[in-house]
């Protein structure tokens, strides 16, 4: 009968293994480095390649035997491929903050530890500081899963120079937080209006008849939760890591499954395609009878499935409507061509806002 190895012996060959990774991943560094070099003199300003990662992550995935699960792997990766891009150039990334934010999180899902994160108050402050090129990417929220889509988003869009280079999507977990635990302490609970929006049926039958305030952000909430002892914020848990306050209670949302969908935006283009890509246009039409059917009977015809279609004023022109669609599929693909071209004919301006890699949760993840 084989005997146990003997806990000294498994941690010494442990260290084994963590000595021989130590060594391959600054065998990787140095690979990633060569690479920035080639790409420098091809003129290759671009970073962040997100077509490229996706096929990282679905390459190991396969090759993934276990025990490991794949959500594991994907974050160690993660982590691995942000250090690396970071040799070459640190990233800055803009996003609607403050710190401890849902976008802040999304971010960091998107590009690991390895940027340089910069919070902004507004939608508008995360795309001018990208189309100044203050920061090579921006991060920020475009639609809710039960609230529906971001408005300043979308209308920023409309006159904006730049492209959507990725898409994340984050599931949203409520924690109700405060300086100490106890319900019982509660007078005031603050957060965000689409928090408390998707919260309202659980405060109603936990916390009945304490008052309820809109704050800018989540991370308001907490900071506001971390300054007054009576205050409760509904927010992440992010934000009580950073705020260091005490979850309550947590999954206070309504409905389980709960998902934003933040875009990453920048000044590049250009992806190459995945075989699972989104694509998204905006598009106004003239306001005559038919003129939104003539342009969305083209895709029916190439048989290209519409995943998203949201419309938004036209401002400065009254009963007039600035059309936002996805569609499942990337530009360069051959069946997209002949439905573009019927696009572009048939309206009265198009603007492909980019075509990027779909999300995907990780296998063995829970999804939505």
């Amino acid at each position: 009968m084989a005997r146990t190895p003997s806990l000294e012996t498994l941690r010494a060959q442990i260290d084994r293994v963590d000595d021989e990774l130590v060594r391959l991943l600054n065998k990787r560094a140095a690979l990633c480095v060569q690479v920035g070099h080639v790409k420098a003199r091809r003129g290759q300003t671009s970073k962040y390649v997100p077509e490229r990662e996706k096929r990282i992550f679905q390459r190991l995935a396969q090759q993934n035997d276990g025990p490991l699960r794949p959500l594991h792997v994907r974050t160690i990766f993660r982590e691995v491929i942000s250090s690396c891009r970071a040799l070459e150039q640190p990233l800055r990334v803009a996003y609607l903050g403050p710190a401890g934010t849902y976008c802040q999180q999304a971010a960091a899902e998107q590009f690991g530890s390895g940027p340089n994160l910069l919070p902004f108050g507004a939608v508008d402050a995360v795309f001018d500081e990208v189309e100044r090129g203050r920061a090579e990417y921006g991060v920020v929220p475009v639609e809710n899963s039960t609230e529906g889509v971001v408005a300043q988003t979308l209308d920023r869009f409309i006159a904006s120079p730049l492209s959507i280079k990725s898409e994340v999507l984050l599931r949203i977990d409520h924690c109700l937080l405060a300086a100490r635990p106890e319900p019982r302490r509660i007078r005031r609970i603050v957060s965000h209006p689409q928090s408390l929006a998707q919260c309202r049926g659980w405060l109603a039958a936990h916390l009945p008849g304490v008052p309820v305030a809109e704050v800018a952000s989540n991370a308001v909430a907490a900071a506001q939760a971390a300054a007054h002892s009576g205050t409760a914020a509904i927010a992440g848990r992010r934000a009580a890591e950073r705020y260091k306050l005490a979850v309550v209670a947590a999954s206070i949302q309504d409905l389980p499954n709960n998902v934003t969908r933040f875009l990453v935006v920048s000044n590049d283009l250009g992806a190459k395609p995945t075989g699972d890509d989104k694509t998204s246009i905006l598009f106004a039409v003239p306001h005559e009878a038919g003129a939104l059917f003539k342009v969305l009977e083209a895709f029916a015809q190439a048989r290209i499935n519409l995943s998203t279609i949201e419309s938004r004023p036209l401002k400065g022109r009254a009963w007039e409507y600035v059309f936002f669609i996805d569609l499942v599929g990337h530009v360069a693909e051959p069946r997209m061509r002949p439905a573009l071209a019927a696009l572009q004919r048939r309206a009265q301006f198009v603007k492909v806002l980019g075509s990027y890699p779909a999300w995907r949760w990780p296998e063995g993840e829970a999804k939505p």
